[in-house]
């Protein structure tokens, strides 16, 4: 399956309505990286391990930046990160694979140069667990 259709919906917290944040350009890997926890003991002749909590690592998004309106995701996730504010998140993938979370936002422009485009980075702090749905009859 290819990226392409993969989309990021964003919602304050109660609200009901998701809103797409367009122009995404890059998604970041998903899946939780379980610290090994060494649980060996004194008659045991090999370390012996189990899975302790995991880590997500960093949640970065890449968009073609676009400040030109107050519901640009641009403002949107800036002025999140202004108030600290958590939002819930919803990123669906083209066989409608979803999955929700809340988190809090980072806003950075990249740099550009000659005939490059300004992007920005949009770098989430998870605050949840991450809830996955598997698309629907299959």
């Amino acid at each position: 399956m290819l990226a392409n259709g993969t989309t990021l919906d964003y919602r304050t917290k109660g609200a009901t309505e998701w809103t797409n944040a367009e122009m995404l350009l890059e998604i970041p890997d998903l899946g939780n990286d379980e610290e090994k926890v060494d649980r060996t003991h004194l008659a045991c002749k090999n370390k012996r391990y189990e899975f302790g909590i995991g880590d997500y690592g960093d949640l970065e998004y890449k968009f073609i930046y676009d400040n030109s309106s107050p519901a640009s995701p641009y403002r949107v996730f800036r002025e999140a990160q202004a108030d600290k504010e958590v939002l819930e998140f919803k990123q669906t993938y083209p066989d409608k694979t979803a999955f929700e979370f809340s988190a809090m936002c980072n806003v950075k422009l990249t740099g550009g140069g000659v005939n490059g485009g300004i992007d920005f980075t949009l770098k989430l702090a998870l605050q949840s667990d991450i809830t996955v749905t598997d698309p629907a009859g299959v």
